[in-house]
């Protein structure tokens, strides 16, 4: 199994992936969240330049962001920067779209972005629709050496739902999956999916995001540790289910044993402004900090609903992941706390 890194892309995340590189890590995936983080092509672009061996990903690249040109050509000039390195996550979108107030981009229109994008990285002529309708497009000079299409750019699909999953297999792309929940389980379902494709077994790449925290046994640090580095994801369960009760969908969702807590959160969400855009609040800090009004998440709950532990307790639990055939983890660092690298070194480096 290999060990990878993840960043909510900042100017100087290159310093942590050249870290990740010295340290043996496999790949950095860097997170394309316009309304909170730099630019990711750009945070790509300097870890490119300070790195050498390490492999370099969007996690992921969301459709609507940029068109098809725009996207093929920031794919084209990184791999002219770090020649065959570079990882083409996508997904429907979940941070970058619900910052704006949006839904998912449908499934539909994600697999004709990716089949466009992928058809200019390879030299070829595609047609590329936009609001005046379609046009052929191509790049127009690689033998010039600007960009580089000769070295290939491996296609990644976060992919939560059956038909997304149905579409990673189709399309033979790795697999992307987000949060310990259920994980074995759901590498199950998108085996069986991969199969059913007709895909070989032993191709599916499946590689799990997660965030967490190497414990020490010593209650006021580990607290300290779960609130900072694990606890941030914890908060996205419930900006997600605030999301679907209220801006996305507008009915009611059973949050199961959540439930009391998301109430709880409910009311603090009501208090958000403008009414008509309380999403520019719950989402603010995603995947980063916990706002002080978060107080429903406590250091016993982001242990419960992350991937933390002590050294012993990770590798233990890392070695289930990869039995159930998980071939890359990835952790998140989280803004400030980047130094956690170190711990999960040593405890990638026990599995």
């Amino acid at each position: 199994m290999q060990y990878s890194v993840a960043f909510a892309s900042e100017l100087d995340s290159w310093r942590w992936a050249k870290r990740a590189e010295a340290l043996g890590f496999h790949a950095a995936w860097f997170y394309d969240t316009q309304l909170l983080n730099p630019d990711v092509f750009v945070c790509m672009a300097l870890a490119a330049h300070e790195t050498s061996n390490i492999r370099l990903g969007t996690g992921v690249l969301v459709p609507s962001n940029r068109i098809e040109p725009v996207t093929a050509n920031a794919f084209a000039s990184l791999n002219r920067l770090a020649p065959g390195r570079i990882d083409f996550g996508v997904g429907t979108g979940f941070t970058a779209r619900r910052t704006m107030g949006q839904g998912a981009v449908p499934l539909a229109r994600t697999r004709r972005y990716v089949e466009t994008v992928q058809g200019m990285l390879k030299g070829e002529t595609v047609e590329w629709r936009d609001a005046d309708g379609p046009h052929k497009i191509r790049f127009l000079d690689p033998e010039l050496g600007l960009v580089n299409l000769e070295d290939e750019v491996p296609l990644w699909v976060s992919a939560f739902g059956p038909k997304a999953r149905q579409l990673t297999a189709e399309l033979g792309a790795g697999w992307l999956n987000f949060g310990i929940a259920n994980a074995p389980a759901v590498l199950d379902e998108m085996r069986s999916d991969w199969l059913a494709a007709g895909r070989a077994p032993d191709a599916l790449q499946a590689n799990l995001f997660f965030l967490g925290a190497v414990l020490t046994g010593t209650e006021a640090e580990d607290e300290a540790r779960l609130m900072a580095q694990a606890a941030p994801l914890t908060a996205v369960l419930f900006h997600n289910l605030a999301d679907e009760v209220g801006a996305m969908r507008g009915g009611n969702v059973d949050a199961g044993p959540l439930n009391n807590l998301l109430a709880e959160y409910l009311k603090v969400h009501e208090s958000y402004e403008p009414a008509d855009a309380r999403y520019l609040s719950n989402h603010k800090g995603h995947l980063m900090y916990l706002r002080p009004e978060e107080t429903h998440v406590t250091p016993e709950l982001a242990r419960a609903t992350t991937l933390s532990g002590t050294r012993d307790e990770l590798v233990d639990r890392l070695r289930e992941l990869e039995a159930a055939g998980y071939t890359q983890v990835t952790v998140q660092l989280v803004h400030g706390h980047e130094t956690a690298i170190e711990d999960w070194a040593d405890v990638f480096a026990a599995v």
